[in-house]
C-alpha cells in the first residue's frame, strides 16, 4: 500500500532528537507537512524551524489523547518516541519496568487508536512504528526493552488484518548513533555491529511510506538474525551465545 508523502501531513513522535528528528528532515525533503511530538522543547523547537514543521512538546505517555487532539487528522503516523534500559533483569527497579512497557508499547497503541478513525474514514493513511532487532531476536541485559518491541511487531501484525486502506510498516533498526544510549544510562560498548547513523534509519522510513514495505531491517543484513532464530531457533541461540560474549 503505497503513498505519496509529498503534501501529506505527518506526526512523528520522538522528533526533537535522533531518529526523530533525522525522520523530520528526510519527510521534509520529501515534501511532507510536518507535527513534531516531542517532551524536550527547546531541541523540538528546534528542528521544527529547521524543517518547517508543527512542535507541540509534551509527554506520550500521560497526554497522549491531548497529542492526539491537538495534531489533529494526520495522513501519516512514525511512532518513534521510546526508551531503553540494560542491564540484570533482577536489579532492574519496578518505575523503570513500568515507564518502558508505557512508553515504548502503551503509548503508540493508544496513539495509534486515537488517530486510526479518521484514516479509515478517509480511507487513506499509513503508520510506522520504529521497533527494534532486539524485538524480533532478543538481546541479553534488555528483556524488557525487547518485549515492548516485539510488542510493537505483533500489535502491527494484528493491525494489518483488521485495516483496509490504511497500510502499517515496522521498522527494526540495530544499533543506531544517537543519544537513546546515554539517556539510558549504560553506553553501548561491544565492538560490532557498529552504531549506524540515524539518517539511514529514516531514509527506511521514508521508503516504507512510499512503497508500502510492512517490515523494513536496517542495515538489511538484520533480517538474516531474525528469520534464522525463527527456522533453526537451536543454531541461532547458540550463534547468539557466542556473539553475547564477544
Amino acid at each position: 500500500m503505497t503513498m505519496r508523502i509529498a503534501g501529506a501531513r505527518v506526526l512523528i513522535t520522538g522528533a526533537s532528537s535522533g531518529i526523530g528528528a533525522a525522520t523530520a528532515r528526510a519527510m521534509a525533503a520529501a515534501g511532507a507537512r510536518l507535527v513534531l511530538a516531542g517532551r524536550d522543547p527547546g531541541r523540538l523547537d528546534a528542528v521544527a524551524a529547521g524543517t518547517g514543521g508543527r512542535a507541540l512538546a509534551g509527554d506520550l505517555v500521560t497526554d497522549a489523547a491531548d497529542l492526539a487532539r491537538r495534531a489533529g487528522p494526520v495522513d501519516v503516523l512514525v511512532a518513534n518516541a521510546g526508551a531503553g534500559w540494560a542491564g540484570p533483569l533482577e536489579t532492574m527497579p519496578d518505575d523503570a519496568i513500568e515507564r518502558l512497557v508505557a512508553g515504548n508499547l502503551t503509548a503508540p497503541i493508544r496513539l495509534t487508536r486515537l488517530l486510526l478513525p479518521a484514516m479509515v474514514e478517509r480511507g487513506r493513511g499509513h503508520v510506522v512504528f520504529v521497533a527494534s532487532i532486539a524485538g524480533a531476536v532478543g538481546v541479553p541485559g534488555e528483556a524488557v526493552y525487547a518485549a515492548t518491541k516485539a510488542g510493537l511487531l505483533c500489535f502491527a501484525e494484528s493491525l494489518r488484518y483488521e485495516l483496509r486502506g490504511v497500510g502499517v510498516s515496522v521498522v527494526l533498526p540495530g544499533v543506531v548513533d544517537t543519544p537513546f544510549f546515554e539517556r539510558r544510562g549504560t553506553p553501548y560498548t561491544r565492538r560490532w555491529p557498529a552504531p549506524i547513523p540515524a539518517e539511514r534509519v529514516a531514509r527506511a522510513i521514508v521508503t516504507a511510506v512510499e512503497r508500502g514495505r510492512t517490515e523494513s531491517y536496517v542495515p538489511g543484513w538484520l533480517r538474516f538474525p531474525a528469520r534464522l532464530r525463527g527456522a533453526a531457533p537451536g543454531p541461532f541461540r547458540a550463534l547468539a551465545g557466542l556473539s553475547a560474549e564477544r
